[in-house]
């Protein structure tokens, strides 16, 4: 009897045994299954994460690709340091202007060198943009007539634009001065406007004529024409310009933007943008050369408050168009002159796009009335003239 429990108990143990190790053997088996199983997920994990930066870096690549190009040909990076240091701190004392993103500032360069700045402000998809068609575009062009850039800086935080600095500031600084809370009268001579009437022109026609596919500016305005010390004149603010048609008489079709006052209608209504949209702009331009007025003030009288409406029924009569002259320039210009301004304007704010001059045209008919010299005093108002 005594034998048969021996037997049995050891019976039990070796029983017990082989359910502990199967019970050690399963638990190995989950934990290792589990362990595995933690693997992939982490290799998946690794490889969706470094898929992810690898799209977001070719993304970002595509968008600065341009801006490497540029690299290439000249412009120079800047740290954010630097030209933090250029602008004192970006004091409010060197603010300059604003454009359409961004304060601008004046600074000085470690060389010495005079610059404008622009430290960028619009955040997301439009600043961006904004930034990259700058560097992009003026980074491929050149001409006398066009603000250069010099270089930008890109990091992180910071979009920065660096441009030749422009002495004598926007064109509509001096056609509407402002002493303490008034507007003054301007100070620009006859001669110095129809200059830079000119030299805006070979600018639009530059970008329309001389590049392929042409450049569209979308937000020329007064403001945008800057002027040196000697007043002389280059068309500047590129952040809303867009590449035109390849094919002659098309469009490309993109949203509305631009200042109030300057934009074609048709582009206003449709969205269709074409080289003709640049050529209304630049005639309300010319309009307030000749008129010294702003392109809308409803402070006006009835009918005055839009400076197209008033003064395209004017322009083509020789009896009326010296009345909506500049009273400051009276005794400066021959009525000869005023009517083939006056012409020229008025083609090129026709209601139909297709009835508006090219800018080759506009920057033939001014050349032979442009005065080919010193103007004294830098601009300002001479002694008046037949």
């Amino acid at each position: 009897m005594g034998a048969e429990n021996e037997d049995y108990k050891k019976k039990e143990r070796i029983v017990l045994a082989a359910i502990l190790v199967f019970a050690f053997l399963s638990v190995a088996s989950v934990l290792v299954t589990l362990t595995y199983y933690c693997y992939l997920r982490f290799k998946l994990s690794k490889r969706v994460k470094t898929q992810k930066q690898k799209i977001d870096y070719e993304e970002k690549a595509s968008n600065v690709a341009n801006i490497q190009v540029s690299t290439e040909r000249g412009l120079q990076v800047f740290t954010f340091k630097q030209l933090h240091s250029a602008t004192g701190g970006f004091g409010k004392s060197n603010v300059i202007g604003r454009g359409a993103f961004g304060q601008v500032y004046r600074g000085v360069l470690q060389n010495g060198r005079k610059v404008a700045i622009k430290l960028m402000d619009q955040t997301g998809k439009q600043g961006e943009d904004e930034f990259t068609a700058e560097v992009e575009l003026l980074g491929r062009l050149s001409s006398q007539y066009l603000l250069s850039l010099i270089g930008y800086c890109s990091d992180t935080n910071h979009k920065l634009l660096v441009y030749e600095f422009m002495a004598n500031g926007g064109l509509q600084e001096h056609l509407y001065p402002i002493s303490g809370n008034r507007t003054i009268s301007s100070n620009l001579s006859w001669e110095t406007r129809l200059r830079i009437a000119l030299e805006a022109a070979k600018g639009l026609e530059y970008l329309h004529e001389h590049v392929s596919p042409p450049v569209i500016h979308r937000d020329f305005k007064s403001s945008n024409i800057l002027l040196d010390k000697n007043f002389h004149a280059k068309v500047s603010d590129f952040g809303l310009a867009k590449l035109g048609p390849e094919k002659a008489g098309g469009h490309v079709s993109t949203r509305v933007l631009g200042t109030q006052g300057y934009v074609a209608p048709e582009y206003a209504l449709t969205g269709h943008l074409t080289t003709k949209s640049d050529v209304y702009s630049y005639g309300v331009v010319l309009l307030e050369l000749l008129t010294g007025r702003v392109p809308v003030d409803m402070k006006r009288p009835s009918g005055e408050g839009v400076l197209v409406s008033w003064a395209l029924p004017q322009l083509t009569d020789r009896d009326k168009v010296g009345e909506i002259m500049d009273p400051v320039l009276e005794g400066q210009y021959s009525m000869k002159e005023v009517v083939q301004v006056a012409a020229i304007a008025a083609m090129c704010v026709q209601p139909e796009a297709d009835y508006r001059p090219l800018m080759a045209d506009v920057v033939q008919s001014l050349v032979p009335l442009v005065k080919h010299h010193r103007p004294s005093r830098a601009g300002m108002l001479q002694s008046p003239k037949a």
